[in-house]
C-alpha cells in the first residue's frame, strides 16, 4: 500500500486542479518549503500514485465543440474487432468497458450535431458486432476537486 499523508493530499489536490503549476508556486500556495514539495512529488511519482501529468485540449477551438457519450451493447465474441474499429474512428476519444446496462461507453467529439448524427448512424452503428447504441450529448462538463474531498482514515495514511 502506498504511504501518504495530509500534505500529500494537499499536493495532489492542487496538481489535479492545475498540473502545470510550478513547484515554487505550488510551494507558496500550500505554504511548504520548495524542496519538501519537490521531494514529495518525486516520491508520489516513484510510488505510482501520480501516473502522469497530462494535457487537456480545448477541442472547441479545434472545431470539435460537440461531445457525446455512446452506450453500446456488443457481441462479446467480437470484442477485439469492435474495439479496434472504434479506436480507428478519428472522432473517438476514449473507450470505457463497463458492467450494467451497456458493455462499452465511447466518448466522441464532433464538429456539429449533423456530424455527430452521421458519425453515430453511419460509422458507429455500422460496426459489425454492435447490437445496440444509445447516444448522450454532453451539455456541460464540470471537473470536481475529488482529491481534496476524499475522506481518508488516518490509519490508511502510513
Amino acid at each position: 500500500m502506498v504511504k501518504f499523508d495530509e500534505l500529500d493530499l494537499k499536493i495532489l489536490s492542487e496538481l489535479v486542479n492545475d498540473a502545470n503549476i510550478s513547484v515554487p508556486k505550488l510551494s507558496e500556495k500550500i505554504e511548504i518549503n520548495v524542496s519538501v514539495v519537490y521531494s514529495r512529488i518525486k516520491r508520489l511519482i516513484n510510488q505510482g500514485l501520480i501516473k502522469k501529468f497530462t494535457l487537456e485540449i480545448n477541442e472547441s477551438l479545434l472545431g470539435y465543440p460537440i461531445r457525446a457519450i455512446v452506450g453500446c451493447n456488443i457481441n462479446s465474441k467480437q470484442r477485439d474487432k469492435i474495439l479496434q474499429r472504434i479506436t480507428n474512428l478519428q472522432e473517438a476519444r476514449e473507450i470505457v468497458e463497463i458492467t450494467g446496462r451497456f458493455d462499452l461507453l465511447i466518448l466522441l467529439s464532433a464538429k456539429s450535431l449533423d456530424d455527430l448524427h452521421l458519425l453515430v448512424s453511419k460509422k458507429v452503428a455500422q460496426i459489425d458486432g454492435l447490437t445496440h447504441t444509445e447516444t448522450f450529448i454532453e451539455m456541460k462538463r464540470q471537473k470536481l476537486p475529488y482529491v481534496s474531498t476524499m475522506n481518508i482514515d488516518s490509519k490508511d495514511m502510513r
